[in-house]
């Protein structure tokens, strides 16, 4: 079981969903410890006053944004956290849109939501409505300190949570030099074209990716193995070192939150959704936060 990152809600018109998110991708690589190869002693990652030199435990680390030279505005975690903390907990989603309209180079991580606190009725829903409709919700979520875009999609029985790129973060492909779409112009000739579909349909078959292996791990990971075996080891000895849970949340008549979620246009139903958090926040647990979208 992976570990929760937070537990808070996905906010859909006026309905509130309780989730956790998990992530859905794991590390697959091999984690190697940094070794002094004239002692075989363990190297550290120091965190180092660059003034002193002198080592700074993490306790007494804090965040600085340097508005002028030399000059910083200082925030601790904590405080990042509370600066908005329902905007922390919840996927706020902005939008429906269609998966393929979203180019491939925005797609980032993907992450998993589950349903806590009796939330299974309205998670189901809207997994079902996602997969009914082809649409993908476009939301904002904050993961850690970091606001994301975000694309939540029904993938089998789970609800996905893939961030995405904002589009200050995609390079233009318009800074490369690439080549024009004028085939003729390039010299490619139909014969050639007809040759190399006919190699793509002959080497396609249906996605399994179990049946594709990361070769290179696998042959570091024999190498160390043959070493293990024939004693070409050392010794090392290792220095000694010494969630906010969601409010429960009451699930009230489905059926009247969908509705007065489609009372009116857009705005009237972002303005009604305003109103109703701040007056049913206690009763209900729905964020009092309203998200805007690029228009």
């Amino acid at each position: 079981m992976p570990r929760v990152l937070w537990k808070g809600g996905i906010n859909f018109g006026l309905v509130h969903i309780p989730v956790a998110l998990y992530p859905a991708a794991k590390h697959g690589g091999i984690d190697f410890d940094w070794l002094d190869k004239r002692s075989m002693k363990p190297v550290g990652y120091k965190r180092v006053n660059k003034e002193t030199g002198e080592e700074v435990q993490k306790e007494n680390i804090i965040r600085g944004y340097e508005y002028e030279d030399g000059r910083y505005a200082v925030l601790a975690d904590e405080e990042i956290r509370a600066a908005n903390k329902k905007a922390s907990q919840s996927v706020d989603i902005l939008a429906f849109v269609d998966a393929q309209d979203i180019p491939v180079v925005y797609w980032d991580t993907p992450y998993y939501l589950a349903p806590i606190q009796r939330g299974e009725k309205v998670y189901v829903l809207l997994r079902e409505t996602l997969r009914q409709t082809k649409k993908v919700g476009i939301a904002n979520v904050v993961i850690q300190t970091k606001q994301h875009l975000a694309a939540l999609m029904p993938v089998g029985q789970v609800l996905l949570l893939n961030t995405l790129r904002w589009e200050s973060e995609v390079r233009p492909v318009e800074e490369l030099e690439l080549p024009q779409e004028n085939l003729k112009a390039l010299g490619i000739r139909d014969k050639e074209l007809s040759m190399a579909t006919q190699l793509v349909k002959e080497m396609s078959e249906k996605w399994d990716p179990k049946q594709y292996r990361d070769s290179f791990r696998d042959d570091v990971m024999a190498l160390i193995e043959r070493k293990i075996k024939t004693g070409d080891t050392e010794i090392v000895t290792q220095p000694i070192t010494g969630d906010s849970e969601a409010a429960p949340s009451n699930i009230i008549d489905l059926s009247q939150l969908l509705k007065r979620s489609l009372q009116g246009g857009p705005r009237q139903r972002a303005e009604a959704a305003a109103g109703s958090k701040k007056k049913s926040a206690a009763r209900l647990n729905f964020p009092t936060r309203q998200a805007h979208r690029k228009s």
